[in-house]
């Protein structure tokens, strides 16, 4: 069978993905209103926001899995509609909340599922390379033989998110990979990303937390009801007031004494309801 060929890579700086006056309604609610966000190869982008703000949804336009009603989304500079599948999945990897794989693979087959794209093509000698290191950058090598549904959560997430890294795609998107994982697992899992885009990859990844997103991102995008109402670096976006009134809660902003790294604490009551919280 002939060999396909692979995707020219992209240079520090130059656009991976790029979305332009995007808007999605669903059920007649609009969920995105004429957004706009571009991520750059060798930058980390964290979409941060409240519950319901449009955060998932936007990186569902970014993978093609949500329509969008008006707009433009490109990747490597190609519109969306215009890559197959298949070359999709040799230039970007995808991350749910879902992961979605509970049959009984062992850890190592579900890892082995992010070289598929690269079947017939030149890469696909980098197949074993590619598994290994993964499993290894992750943890898993033990866990290599055991099947899915027998490992926690956590350990599930690992397994996905080692997917991602064996599939080399140098574009990553990622929704809420930290959620089920431990603290020692989140900054891992988020150093791997940092170091995929010193390599010159690029990351869009959805975050809640807040700390987590001004210590490993280049840039943030802050998005509230449907809307991006700030992008700009940690410094720039993440400020006590915009972050009170946007999260509808007051916070501060403090630095690490020794790093300097922004950490965003909420500011707690004393437990009494509020009125909004009142029967």
């Amino acid at each position: 069978m002939a060999r396909t060929a692979v995707p020219a890579s992209l240079s520090p700086g130059d656009p991976a993905v790029e979305v332009r006056d995007v808007s999605v309604a669903i059920d007649g609610k609009t969920i995105l209103d004429g957004v706009s966000l571009t991520a750059h190869a060798g930058e980390v982008v964290a979409l941060i926001g409240p519950n319901g703000a449009g955060k998932s949804t936007l990186l569902s336009v970014v993978t093609g899995d949500q329509e969008h009603g008006t707009g433009r989304v490109t990747i490597a500079g190609r519109d969306l509609a215009e890559w197959s599948l298949r070359e999709l999945g040799r230039r970007r990897a995808v991350l749910l909340q879902e992961h979605g794989v509970f049959f009984p693979f062992t850890v190592r087959e579900v890892v082995e599922m992010g070289r598929a794209p690269w079947q017939n093509t030149p890469r696909d000698t980098d197949d074993d390379d590619a598994v290994l290191e993964a499993l290894h950058s992750t943890g898993l090598r033990r866990f290599a033989p055991r099947q899915l549904p027998s490992l926690s959560g956590g350990e599930r997430a690992r397994a996905g998110f080692a997917r991602i890294l064996a599939q080399r795609a140098g574009i990553v998107l990622l929704d809420e990979p930290t959620a089920a994982l431990d603290l020692r697992h989140q900054e891992d899992l988020l150093r791997l990303v940092r170091a995929g885009a010193r390599r010159g990859d690029a990351a869009v990844v959805v975050l809640h937390d807040l700390s987590l997103a001004a210590a490993y991102a280049d840039r943030i995008a802050l998005v509230a009801e449907g809307r991006i109402v700030a992008d700009g670096t940690p410094e720039e976006v993440l400020t006590a007031p915009l972050l009170s009134v946007v999260y509808d809660h007051p916070v501060e902003i403090v630095r690490h004494p020794v790093t300097g790294t922004i950490i965003v604490v909420p500011l707690r009551h004393d437990g009494a309801a509020t009125d909004s919280e009142t029967p």
